[in-house]
């Protein structure tokens, strides 16, 4: 019976509001650390998923330089690269340049003047 007791006793202890209110405040800590946690966990999955796109990005990049320099280990590839970047050209050929001229005045702007401009230019 007293082993009874005693038991009873603990069970008071145990529902009693001071024990309760530490119960619930430890309740509500490991709450808060698990969203803080789970929030970490979304911005480190965000962070993956974007470092994944940089590595494949930069996968690509790689692999179109590794095709320019297996281009430019050939004479056709060099020649492409000169002709391309330096203007330069073979034994033979003729190179044309054109030139805009920068003085060209613009008539169609002159002409639009209206009636009177129009008269002006008729008798110059």
């Amino acid at each position: 019976m007293r082993n009874f007791q005693q038991k009873s006793s603990w069970r008071k202890i145990a529902e009693s509001k001071p024990v309760l209110i530490v119960l619930g405040v430890l309740i509500l800590f490991f709450a808060w650390s698990v969203f803080g946690f789970w929030n970490k966990m979304k911005e480190t999955s965000k962070n993956k998923e974007m470092t994944e796109d940089k590595i494949s990005a930069l996968k690509q990049q790689k692999e179109k330089l590794v095709l320019d320099i297996e281009s430019l280990n050939t004479d056709e590839g060099k020649e492409k690269f000169f002709r391309e970047n330096f203007g330069l050209v073979k034994e033979g050929e003729d190179v044309i340049v054109v030139v805009e001229d920068k003085n060209q005045s613009l008539s169609p702007a002159s002409n639009s003047g209206g009636f009177f401009s129009f008269f002006m230019n008729w008798f110059k």
